[in-house]
């Protein structure tokens, strides 16, 4: 079964309207900043108004503050109620949130056929978050028979979207066979993808690549320098940093930290 990653769960759900919305000018923007900073009471002071007018945006961000419970007690219905007005006038962002709380059974009964449909519609528009969502789907067999080749035809191209789940993903996928031909190399290649973008799991992987010789030349100071940046957000990389330190000398033990040090994830 292909698996979330281990920081893709309940962040599945957290709304891409701070990135991904459509501009609005005036007080949506100043939601936006109030929540932002933080001051939640602010941006749900401005955002129900707009909310309550019809304003997609404000909605959907109704919908993550009370999927997270900032500004509002947590309340999944509420959340639902509020993905749906905005899914429907068909943003993206609340079409693939809406999609999450029927896959995940929040506020509403687990119901995949539903998941499946709204996730969907939001890939049809090239939400790259929905896209990933849906090469899980049928990965899985959730609301849909199981088809490894379908599920990576979407992780491709929410990967092509610079999704770092789905390139970590398709790095598994591509590592173990799974709807495509067994390729090492192409697996370190989107391994390294999400590892460039900060993404832990990816970067242990990426490591134990380097450390094996799989895909790429064998390089114990490579492997060192990606467990050592893995090593904040994956506990396993802490004992394989430990055990490929067994195999190097002392200056090459030192040449990994520096280049760890001076790593700087890409950006987006």
């Amino acid at each position: 079964m292909v698996r979330k990653s281990s920081t893709a769960r309940l962040v599945a759900l957290v709304l891409a309207v701070l990135v991904a919305a459509p501009a609005v000018a005036g007080p949506f923007e100043d939601t936006v900043a109030a929540y932002g900073r933080g001051d939640y009471a602010t941006a749900l002071r401005l955002g129900r108004p707009l909310a309550d007018q019809g304003n997609p945006s404000a909605q959907a961000m109704l919908g993550l503050m009370y999927v997270l419970g900032r500004g509002v007690p947590q309340d999944y219905a509420a959340a639902l109620t509020w993905y749906r007005k905005a899914a429907d006038k068909g943003l993206a962002s609340a079409q693939s949130d809406l999609a999450s709380m029927y896959d995940q059974g929040f506020g509403v009964k687990q119901d995949y056929a539903a998941a499946m449909a709204w996730y969907r519609k939001a890939a049809d528009q090239g939400f790259a978050g929905a896209e990933y969502n849906l090469g899980l789907m049928y990965a899985n067999g959730r609301g849909v028979a199981k088809d490894a080749q379908a599920a990576v035809t979407w992780l491709r191209k929410a990967a092509d979207h610079g999704d770092a789940n789905a390139q970590f993903t398709l790095g598994d996928m591509y590592g173990n066979g799974e709807g495509v031909p067994q390729d090492f190399t192409a697996a370190v290649s989107w391994y390294r993808a999400a590892a460039e973008r900060g993404f832990s799991d990816a970067q242990f992987n990426l490591g134990l690549m380097y450390r094996g010789g799989q895909g790429v030349p064998q390089d114990y100071v490579t492997a060192d320098m990606w467990f050592n940046l893995a090593a904040t957000g994956n506990q396993d990389a802490l004992q394989e940093r430990e055990l490929v330190e067994r195999l190097m000398t002392p200056a090459q033990i030192a040449e990994a930290q520096k280049l760890a040090r001076e790593w700087k994830p890409r950006p987006n």
